[in-house]
């Protein structure tokens, strides 16, 4: 299966109508980005039960803030539209065979499960514990 290119006009689309999404944030002027290039496309084509995905981290500026990338190349993992892995680095392909691997055996029940039971326990307001604001 061919990579896509996701753009904020289609990336709720590809992610709401696919359950295993892989995406490789990067940028053209990225060294490590291009060295990571060619394990993810050989990914792609080992794995073509998933989807594998890019977005240009220059073109695509919005998806890149609202997923918070700080750095590139970073891959993501989507799984039933959660997000399950996500780690900057160009990963060498055993690690990234393995980071698969780990994906598709999660129960993704359980995940849900865990989410909720973080957002249960998350103190009210949606403030986590110290992170309110000063007062003079």
């Amino acid at each position: 299966m061919s990579t896509l290119e996701l753009t904020k006009e289609n990336f709720d689309q590809v992610v709401t109508d696919n359950d295993f999404i892989l995406i490789d944030f990067w940028a053209s002027w990225c060294g490590p980005c291009k060295q990571f290039a060619p394990v993810f496309e050989g990914a792609s084509e080992r794995h073509q039960d998933l989807v594998f995905a890019k977005v240009d981290t220059e073109a695509q500026q919005e998806l890149a803030a609202a997923f918070e990338i700080r750095s590139i190349p970073t891959l993501m993992i989507v799984r039933d539209n959660v997000a399950v892995f996500a780690q900057p680095g160009a990963l060498p392909e055993a690690a990234l065979e393995d980071v698969i691997g780990q994906a598709r055996a999660l129960d993704m029940d359980e995940v849900r499960r865990s989410i909720e039971k973080a957002q249960q326990d998350a103190p009210a307001g949606g403030q986590q514990e110290g992170g309110g604001a000063a007062t003079a």
